[in-house]
């Protein structure tokens, strides 16, 4: 790629998608084979038209979501993207995606591959759900480091790489864009014990007992953070408003300005619990109601919480932006153009790290009424990480479906008892109920995995003895012709070595063998003379310019 220093100003880049055809193969192949990007590629002898149309055919299409692409400028092709799934070598969770950039010839040293990386990195969060783009670069390659660095990503790590295909092991630099805040994608899912308002049980004393009481609880269960609320009624509810329907249900028939007094956490009991789960190791967050209650939370706390009812307070949005702590919000009773309204916000006064919580404003709310397509949908839409805020009394099928449509964070309201009186306890999970829902959270999300097709280390035995390849069915001679189901056959190998794919055969059919291949063994590569025929060339990816 181009030594530049900064993405060039100039005609904005469109994208083609690269179609299964010779004529854009051809072109693909006649870039990769240019001397210069040969030089810092992986596999460095130029491609044959025979052995890469079967590579482009098989290889370069196997991620629907991720085609690899044409980028246009003025509406030339100047360049070739490829992306692919691949793991996030940080560790971190969501979806990760390789990219390589193929600079046409005549296109060098313009100052485009930096805009074609930025622009392609934003079409990537929000066409394929990806949250960080991945790159390698050969350690000699300086003008791609630069490329990678003007566009916004950042080195990650110096290391080396086998090309299992060559034996070659070349020192690379691994950079990263990340899409997506990571806060809340570099460990496991983020379980939130919310203890709500259930604090109160009727003097000072019993408070601070009941909320330390809460705090072990959620320890126990092996929660990462505990969270309260923290509101004054004066700055929540308009003086006259009234009993809640949904309360009076419940029995509580007092007005909502009273209940709201009744259960206002005083600011110093805040540090005191604060104070008290930093010594149990678990993580205190407290909801804020109010820029009065912000302030008073904000020192005790390293993630704030924006309560669905919330979402629409300018002040509250804009001091968790301006705090620059990870910041959760739930989105009950709310509909996209609230949400959109309030992540431009968070954004605008330079919040980066954001979760959206899928919630249902209900309590309790019907497990039919929880919507969890909407996480996926959160996660897309506003380029953030999502999770569940589950207000259902089941303390199972919400958070482990929410784990399986991609929730980074499970909120659950629990109780020591839902016969304690307030308006929290009846829907609350018991304390056995929180470490069962944890547990099958953790579950869940093991099972997971990284979500690149391959054979898992579990699997390793029986890919090999169960599989079918080209086994020998008889000792084979040098010189003995290789025919199926005469010399060889489609089998398992069992404890033999397992042979080729079979969907070699046709290029061995006839064929003589070069080695003596007992019986049960595999056919391997270059076992049998070509008699002139052309070898297939082996695929692989390569670097950045690959």
């Amino acid at each position: 790629m181009e030594d530049i220093s900064k993405p060039s100003e100039g005609a904005e880049v469109s994208f083609e998608t690269v179609r299964i055809i010779p004529e854009h193969a051809r072109l693909i192949m006649n870039w990769r084979n240019d001397p210069t990007t040969l030089s810092m590629s992986y596999h460095r002898d130029p491609k044959t038209w025979d052995s890469f149309w079967p590579e482009f055919q098989a290889s370069y299409f196997t991620a629907p979501d991720l085609p690899p692409l044409f980028a246009h400028v003025d509406g030339e092709r100047v360049a070739f993207l490829r992306h692919q799934p691949c793991q996030d070598p940080r560790g971190y969770t969501g979806r990760a995606a390789d990219v390589s950039i193929n600079i046409a010839p005549a296109h060098r040293k313009k100052g485009l591959a930096a805009r074609i990386l930025v622009q392609a990195a934003e079409q990537l969060g929000q066409s394929a759900a990806v949250d960080t783009v991945i790159a390698e670069v050969r350690e000699e390659n300086e003008a791609s480091h630069r490329t990678f660095l003007a566009a916004g990503y950042v080195e990650t790590a110096k290391t080396q790489k086998l090309i299992e295909d060559t034996g070659e092991t070349c020192a690379i630099r691994q950079y990263a864009l990340d899409i997506t805040g990571t806060y809340f994608r570099k460990g496991r899912v983020f379980v939130i014990a919310e203890a709500g308002s259930n604090w109160r049980s009727g003097t000072p004393a019993r408070d601070n007992a009941m909320g330390r009481a809460l705090i072990d609880v959620a320890v126990e269960a092996g929660a990462d953070a505990v969270k309260f609320q923290t509101y004054r009624p004066e700055t929540v509810y308009v003086a006259n408003a009234g009993a809640s329907d949904y309360l009076s249900d419940a029995g509580i028939k007092e007005d909502i300005s009273d209940i709201f007094a009744d259960l206002a956490m005083p600011y110093e009991l805040v540090e005191a619990l604060a104070t008290y789960a930093k010594s149990k190791g678990i993580l205190f967050m407290s909801t804020a109601f109010s820029p009065q209650d912000f302030e008073a939370v904000d020192p005790h706390v390293d993630v704030h919480k924006v309560a669905s009812y919330e979402i629409s307070h300018p002040d509250l949005i804009r001091l968790a932006a301006e705090s620059g702590k990870p910041t959760i919000m739930s989105t009950g009773a709310s509909v996209d153009a609230d949400i959109a309204w309030a992540v431009d916000q968070f954004r605008r006064h330079g919040g980066k790290d954001l979760c959206v919580l899928q919630c249902t404003a209900k309590y309790p709310a019907p497990v039919s009424a929880l919507n969890l397509k909407t996480i996926d949908y959160l996660a897309r839409r506003f380029r953030v990480t999502a999770g569940l805020s589950d207000h259902s009394r089941d303390p199972i099928i919400g958070p482990v479906c929410a784990v399986a449509r991609g929730a980074r964070v499970v909120e659950k309201h629990y109780t020591l008892d839902n016969r304690l009186p307030g308006p929290d306890h009846a829907f609350a999970a018991t304390p056995s109920e929180l470490i069962a829902m944890t547990a099958a959270v953790r579950a869940a999300e093991s099972s997971l995995g990284t979500g690149v097709k391959e054979v898992l280390p579990e699997e390793q035995e029986l890919a090999g003895y169960a599989r079918r390849g080209l086994q020998a069915i008889r000792d084979i001679e040098p010189g003995t012709p290789l025919v199926k189901d005469d010399t060889i056959a489609v089998l398992r190998p069992g404890q033999q070595r397992l042979g080729l794919h079979p969907k070699h055969l046709d290029r061995l059919a006839g064929k003589k063998a070069t080695r003596k291949i007992s019986l049960g063994d595999g056919v391997q590569e270059g076992d049998w003379q070509e008699d002139g025929d052309q070898q297939m060339g082996k695929s692989g990816t390569g670097g950045p310019a690959d």
